[in-house]
C-alpha cells in the first residue's frame, strides 16, 4: 500500500512539473514590447515555386495610448507588407496599409485569414511546415520587435493548425506570383 501511494504521487508531481512546461511554452509565445503583447504568430506552408506567402498574429494594446505598425522585414521574402483584405459585393480586394496598423489602446488587433495579415513577396524559398520564419515588426512607439512565425500546414486556419472556429477561410493566395 506505501508503494502505490508513493507511484500516486510520483505521477502526481510528473504531471504538475509538466503543465509547468506546458504553460511556460505557451507564454513563451508571446513577445512583449512597451505596451504591447504579440502572441500567436504563425503562417501557412506555401506550395513549391511559390512567391507569396501570408503571416498572421495577434497584437494587444495593454497601454493607454495607440501604438501603429509600420512596417515589417525579414529575410525569408524580399518585401513584407501589412495588408488589409476585405469581400466587398463579393469581390475580394486585398491592399497594403499605407499608414500601417493602429492597435488602440485596451484593444487587441487580430491578423488572420479574411482580413489584416502580413504579405510576404518574393520569398526566398517555400514555406515548409514545421518551419520557424523569424520577422521584425516595427512599431511607431514601441519600436523594432523580433516574433518567429511558425508555419503550419499548406491549409491550416490558425496557430497549430487549427482555428477554433473563429476565422473564417480566406482564400489561399500562397500559390499566386506578383
Amino acid at each position: 500500500m506505501q508503494a502505490l501511494k508513493l507511484t500516486i504521487r510520483s505521477i502526481g508531481a510528473v504531471l504538475c512539473g509538466a503543465l509547468l512546461i506546458l504553460s511556460a511554452a505557451a507564454r513563451a509565445d508571446e513577445v512583449k514590447a512597451g505596451d504591447l503583447v504579440i502572441s500567436q504568430a504563425w503562417s501557412r506552408a506555401t506550395p513549391g515555386g511559390a512567391k507569396i506567402g501570408a503571416g498572421y498574429l495577434s497584437i494587444e494594446n495593454k497601454g493607454s495610448a495607440p501604438d501603429r505598425l509600420v512596417a515589417v522585414s525579414g529575410d525569408a521574402a524580399g518585401k513584407i507588407e501589412v495588408h488589409e483584405m476585405a469581400m466587398n459585393k463579393g469581390v475580394m480586394t486585398m491592399r497594403p496599409l499605407e499608414q500601417g496598423l493602429t492597435i488602440d489602446p485596451g484593444k487587441t488587433v487580430t491578423l488572420a485569414p479574411s482580413g489584416y495579415h502580413l504579405m510576404m513577396m518574393d520569398l526566398k524559398a517555400p514555406l515548409k511546415q514545421g518551419d520557424k520564419v523569424p520577422l521584425t515588426l516595427e512599431f511607431e512607439k514601441a519600436g523594432k520587435v523580433a516574433v518567429t512565425l511558425d508555419v503550419q500546414g499548406v491549409g491550416a486556419k490558425g496557430p497549430g493548425g487549427d482555428s477554433g472556429g473563429m476565422m473564417k477561410k480566406m482564400p489561399d493566395h500562397s500559390g499566386m506570383k506578383m
